[in-house]
């Protein structure tokens, strides 16, 4: 096979343009096909991007297509998932990698049977605010980390998404919706989470529609839409979460870990850029870090690149399975911690991601 790896997506909804658009920057990867349950939708995304649409089945049949990327929506992950593997196809997810453990596990399991990659979102974690986080931790800027905060607070999405039902079904939430964001974020940082407790709610039993497509829906709530919990990390440090949906307003920032030395101030995690601060030794004061890595843009394809590297270059995807499926099985200790009222052990583990070396240039991996 040549060193260009051909994609085939299964999935066109919105977040495909954003795959579509950033694999133009990365010359080892090329995606070829698309294909969608609504056939119509597929035929106009390829005649967009001047690729071919495809049925769901011969796309899988495709003896070119390598990887399938499936961007389909979360409940379907998990079958879309193993469909692939089982026609000989290494397949990246969009988030989250399944809606349980009992979903996810078999991706995993068939996965190292067949000997193929799995892969998931987000790799927002590889962008040059992260990055530069991940180095300055790593090189003993704020010394041996031992606490954290991470915090993604909104009042949902039924005010302006065209379609916001399902972010309160079961398997949806502000946890699973962005709860990948910022728990990726932290164990590319700090590591494997050990155990978790946690409390949920929900301050509404009915959210009410004002998109202009669906203006006065009644939305039923299933799944909490505030949760509040700790995460130990093997490393002994202690992080305080909080996922919500209830929140009109706040000012407390994304993310910030605080070493025995010093603290750092860690940008959004659901974006590649920075800011990215530290407290000024011995002082109150933030000051500015420059970056050390590129890839600040929005990239929302290089987890995929990165992947048809690891084919090529026979080592381990930084956006893993592994890794993906160890964020999912803190999701849902959270969820029973607040059910249980108790402590969880979590049943999985995973290795950081591999850092990035710096210097790279724009469409470079290693």
């Amino acid at each position: 096979m040549g060193e260009t790896v051909n994609i085939g997506i299964i999935g066109c909804g919105k977040i495909s343009d954003a795959y579509l658009k950033a694999s133009k920057i990365f010359p080892n990867i090329e995606i070829v096909a698309c294909a969608d349950i609504m056939s119509e939708v597929a035929k106009k995304k390829a005649e967009e991007y001047g690729i071919e649409a495809l049925s769901v089945d011969d796309l899988l049949k495709e003896s070119s297509i390598e990887i399938v990327l499936n961007l389909t929506v979360p409940k379907a992950h998990a079958e879309v998932n193993l469909q692939s593997l089982h026609a000989g196809k290494h397949v990246h997810c969009e988030k989250p990698f399944a809606l349980s453990r009992k979903e996810g596990l078999p991706v995993i399991s068939l996965a190292q049977e067949k000997g193929l990659m799995v892969g998931c979102a987000p790799d927002t974690f590889l962008g040059g605010g992260h990055q530069t986080c991940r180095k300055m931790i790593d090189d003993g800027c704020i010394g041996k980390a031992v606490a954290g905060t991470a915090f993604m607070l909104s009042h949902g999405h039924e005010h302006w998404h065209p379609n916001p039902g399902f972010y309160y079904e079961k398997g949806g939430g502000p946890l699973f919706d962005m709860g990948p964001y910022y728990i990726t974020a932290l164990v590319n940082l700090l590591g494997p989470v050990n155990r978790v407790c946690s409390f949920s709610g929900k301050a509404f039993e009915e959210r009410i529609a004002t998109s202009e497509q669906l203006m006065g829906k009644v939305l039923p709530v299933e799944t909490p839409t505030h949760v509040a919990g700790t995460l130990e990390f093997s490393s002994g440090a202690l992080v305080t979460i909080i996922m919500s949906f209830d929140v009109w307003y706040h000012s407390t920032p994304p993310i910030e870990i605080h070493g025995e030395k010093r603290s750092l101030k860690v940008p959004d995690p659901n974006g590649f850029k920075g800011p990215v601060f530290i407290n000024k030794e011995g002082e109150r004061e933030w000051e500015s870090v420059p970056l050390t890595h590129g890839y600040i843009d929005p990239m929302r394809v290089i987890g995929v690149a990165d992947m048809a590297k690891a084919i090529r270059g026979n080592r381990k995807n930084r956006c893993s399975g592994e890794l993906a499926y160890h964020v999912l099985d803190v999701m849902e200790s959270l969820i029973e911690s607040a059910e249980k009222g108790k402590f969880i052990d979590l049943k999985s583990t995973t290795e950081r991601p591999a850092p990035l070396p710096l210097g790279l240039e724009g469409g470079e991996l290693d």
